[in-house]
């Protein structure tokens, strides 16, 4: 059985990316079928940490809801960059556009969100997924609403700032009414002076949901600068260990 995974933020910054490409990255790794959707269409970044640019992007996710294409035939093989992968492990993404044409049409003029859940299963069938992980768009609007609704498991980054505690709390208040099965939530960019587990015991009883990973701020990651995905490239880093820990509790479901 399938699951989606929507990875959330209520502001941009918080290393929602990042931290979709480790997980989607670390869970394919371990012999599973994944796949990455890019719906941050106004924004799009995640292609970057896999290598890829305007250069070497032929098709995308926003040539399948203009009617290009079938959404499969945007998706990237990308396995090729995993260290150490098991059988039957696999890893695709499907970007969006980084023309600034393609975006400004979606700024004027919008497009048929419904076709995004369309998309979604099909990738699922076609590509005979276990994961699909949609990174999506800062905020609340109508896309990422509906990769909340139909998501088996809800991953909220958050960083140890009062502007993304609050906003959050509009986010977690939307997914309980959206009947979300599974919410999670991880605290990235944490300073290390800071007592991670106090912090982890204070946002589980603002929010009442499970905290699944603390993660440190990164010298590290600060220096990679999006060249490649974080845990292939330090895979004994203690950031990637607690990854690592993340991963393993949405497998478990």
């Amino acid at each position: 059985m399938s699951k989606i995974i929507s990875v959330h933020s209520y502001r941009g910054g918080t290393g929602k990316s990042n931290t979709t490409a480790n997980l989607a990255s670390i869970i394919a790794r371990a012999g599973n079928r994944v796949a990455i959707v890019d719906t941050d269409i106004q924004s799009p970044g995640i292609h970057v940490l896999f290598g890829f640019s305007e250069s070497n992007m032929d098709r995308c996710l926003n040539d399948y809801l203009w009617g290009r294409c079938p959404i499969a035939e945007t998706a990237y093989d990308v396995s090729s960059l995993l260290p150490k992968l098991a059988s039957n492990g696999t890893l695709y993404l499907i970007p969006s556009s980084i023309k600034a044409g393609e975006i400004a049409r979606v700024l004027r003029e919008g497009y048929d969100v419904g076709l995004l859940t369309d998309g979604f299963g099909e990738l699922i069938e076609v590509l005979n997924l276990d994961y699909l992980f949609i990174d999506t768009h800062p905020g609340l609007n109508e896309e990422t609403l509906l990769s909340i609704t139909i998501s088996d498991i809800l991953l909220l980054i958050l960083r140890p700032d009062q502007q993304d505690f609050q906003g959050t709390a509009v986010t977690v208040d939307v997914a309980r009414k959206l009947e979300v099965p599974k919410i999670l939530m991880t605290i990235n960019k944490a300073p290390e002076s800071l007592d991670f587990d106090d912090l982890k015991q204070q946002v589980e009883s603002i929010y009442g949901i499970p905290v699944a990973g603390v993660l440190p701020h990164s010298d590290k990651m600060m220096l990679l600068a999006s060249k490649g995905v974080f845990a292939l490239h330090f895979p004994d880093d203690p950031l990637t260990q607690v990854v690592e820990g993340i991963a393993k509790q949405i497998i478990m479901g």
